[in-house]
This record gives C-alpha cells, structure tokens and sequence, in this order.
C-alpha cells in the first residue's frame, strides 16, 4: 500500500488515542469517533487508506451488511479483507475499518446508499455490488428515485469498476443498465410497490414472470450472468456449484449470489468463494439465537417495508412466539406510516407479542391486520410472556440495538 502522508499519520495517530479514550469510558470501540477524528484533521485519509488496494463496495437498502461479510470471506480466499465488523456505514465508519486493516490488500466495505458516490471517488473500487433499492426513511434519505439519479450519475464517473446488479431490481437495474461492465445477478426482488413506473421514461412498469420490462422506454430485464437454481448457484459457462447457507431466508440466498459474482469478478474460485459464504452465521448480533430462561429467542433485524416483508417471511410458523419490537427514534425514522405497508396478515395461531416503545402503534396496525396479540412493551418481559420454547424476536434498528444491550447486561 501507499505511504500514508504526515498529516494523515497525524490524523490516525488521534482516531487511536480517541478510540482508546472512548473505550476505557465504556462507550463502545470508538471506532466512530476515531474515523470522524481523522476525517477532520485529514479529510483526504479515506483516499489515502484505499490506494493499492482492490476494494468492494456494497451498498442497498436492506442485506448491505451481510452480503458485505459474505464478499469478505469470499475474498478470504485470495488474501487478507479489510471490511467492518460493527457495519458502520458511513465515512467514519469506513476510515476505521480501513485503517484498522491497514496491511490488508482486499477490502469488502458496506457503503450507505447516499455516501456511495463520494466513497467510489475517494477509494476507486475494482467492484460495485447493487443490492437492491426501496423505500427507507423519507426524512433522512429522500425520494427513491433522486436516491437512483444520484447513483447513476455517481457510478457513470467510474467506467472501469465492475458492477455486479440485481437485476430483478428495476431501480438497480437503471442505476446499472448504460454501465460499461456490469455483471447481472438474478437475485430476486421480494417487494415491487417502489418500482411500479419505469424511473426512465415514467411508464408503466410491466411483469411477465421473471421477466419486465417498461412499457415507455428501450429498457428491461437484462438476461442474468448469475442466478439461483434450488440449491445451485449457477454461473457463466454452465457453471453449476452448491450454495448451502447458515442464513435462512430467500433473500440471503440472493446476497449470497452476489457475493459470490463479485469475488469471481476479483479473481476468485466459484467453488471456494461459495463454500466461503455460506460459513457466515451471524452479523453483528443478527440471526443468533439466545438462551432466556425457558425460551430460545432468535434475533432479526428489519428496517424498512421491504426489510420488514422479507423478516417476516423467515419466520418459523411453529414457534411458541412470535416478538415484535418497535421504537420511533430519530435513527429508525419518527413516522411509522410505513407500519401500514407491511403484511402481517399470515401469522394465524402464532402467539403475537407488540413491544417496543412504539407498542401501541403497532398493536392497532395488527388490530386492523386480524392478529390476536397481547402488549408488553419491554422486549425482555415480552418474550418472557411467550410459551415455553423458541421464540422469534424481530425488531427494528433502535429497539434490535436495544435489546442488545439489555441481553449484554444479563450475560455479564
């Protein structure tokens, strides 16, 4: 890798002393505060930490975390990753984990949708892995289309990158489509409400199968390089390998797919980077499961309607219950309109739980859904009120990070 210059070495050398600050305070690993430290002394750091490195970026609205720690162990193969291990997804984020595998020649680095463009700038990635594009929290993000807009003009600046698309994603789809070198992934696309209309030309967006194209432009489903046939991920020139996960879910299986396309596009075995990623178990606290007095309680995390649809679909109709946690913080969004979007029509002698602080806003959304439930807003006493057994607990992102902590508290 490049020498890091003086003023960089500065401004590493104070991300140190302030993470290790914040962790003797008891405030976390400090890797935030350490890359907002050296972005503001040297804010050319995150160019400096990416020379001579080939880097992946991966960035959508939902599975940005664990397809990037998918792509790292896939990469794994060829040598040492770079990648983060909190999914800090921002700028700080980004020069901690960097700078914390200074020496590593690869890197797999999750991106936020907004910070992608500025990010490929600064660390010119090999490869680019669209996920997928929907609605997320309006006050922060905006409008999914503008989110398109930006990406495409971001991505247009960087013709040699290797793009890896979803193209069962009509937004990835047209972020991707007048790309140089993209490879196409069928990775499936479980929510469509975002992408009714064509975001080129405005037009109705019309399906035929698997198939879609737009009724008022040149522009459709590509034919895909890479898709997924039972418990096969086949490949280009017939390739054929097993894809067998630790991760449940449809949806995992097309992050799983894409990481595997991007680390081939770097140069690695498709055999190898599969088996690579199906070993990842567990993302930051994310589909473990815990041991709560009588119950098994296993954690997943949605954000968004389409993260949400895609959780609930994973859930084990046979559980003894079923946890569902809400809070309306500034991170999860204060408007929780979007309760109205998710179907949680199917879960008929499941027994229901609404917590969280925002319980009772949930509780009339599943009042209206059909869902006999009860109300117990602290996640912990929920699932305590559960049957004897396993218990699925899904949460949103404050109220997941939450009972996080609530369960390190207990461990400890």
């Amino acid at each position: 890798m490049a020498d890091i210059s003086v003023r960089g070495r500065l401004a590493l050398a104070a991300a140190a002393a302030a993470a290790w600050a914040s962790q003797k305070a008891g405030r976390g690993r400090g890797s935030m505060i350490g890359g907002l430290i050296a972005l503001k002394i040297d804010p050319t750091v995150m160019d400096q930490l990416g020379r001579g490195r080939r880097t992946v970026l991966v960035t959508g609205t939902n599975g940005k975390s664990t397809t990037t720690r998918m792509t790292a162990a896939a990469l794994g193969r060829l040598g040492a990753v770079a990648t983060q291990a909190d999914g800090a997804n921002m700028d700080a984020g980004i020069v901690a984990a960097l700078d914390a595998h200074r020496g590593a020649p690869l890197a797999a680095i999750e991106v936020d949708e907004l910070h992608l463009p500025h990010v490929a700038d600064s660390l010119n990635p090999s490869a680019v892995v669209l996920l997928n594009l929907s609605r997320d929290q309006l006050d922060r993000v905006g409008e999914i289309n503008m989110i398109e807009r930006k990406l495409r003009a971001g991505l247009a600046k960087h013709p040699t990158t290797v793009v890896v698309a979803n193209c069962d994603d009509v937004l990835v789809t047209s972020i991707a489509y007048d790309h140089p070198t993209v490879v196409w992934v069928s990775a499936g696309s479980g929510w469509a409400m975002d992408a009714t209309s064509c975001p080129r030309s405005g037009e109705p967006i019309v399906w035929e199968g698997t198939h879609w194209r737009s009724t008022g432009a040149d522009f459709q489903r590509p034919e895909p390089q890479w898709w997924l046939d039972g418990d096969e991920l086949v490949g280009p020139e017939a390739l054929r390998i097993p894809l067998r996960l630790a991760l449940p879910g449809r949806a995992n299986r097309g992050n799983a797919a894409q990481a595997v396309a991007a680390a081939v596009a770097l140069g690695a075995d498709a055999e190898q980077a599969a088996s690579a990623a199906g070993t990842v178990r567990e993302i930051a606290g994310r589909y473990r499961t815990v041991r709560l007095d009588e119950h098994d309680a296993r954690l997943l995390l949605a954000k968004n309607p389409a993260g949400w649809q895609e959780a609930l679909s994973m859930i084990e109709p046979t559980s003894a219950g079923l946890v569902i946690a809400v809070n309306g913080q500034v991170p999860d969004g204060e408007d929780l309109s979007w309760l109205w979007d998710v179907r949680f029509e199917h879960f008929e002698g499941l027994q229901v739980v609404a917590a969280g602080e925002r319980a009772t806003d949930l509780a009339v959304r599943l009042t209206y859904a059909g869902v006999e439930h009860t109300m117990v807003p602290d996640p912990l006493a929920a699932i305590a009120s559960c049957p004897q057994g396993h218990v699925e607990v899904l949460a949103n992102y404050t109220a997941f990070r939450d009972l996080t902590a609530q369960l390190e508290e207990r461990a400890a």
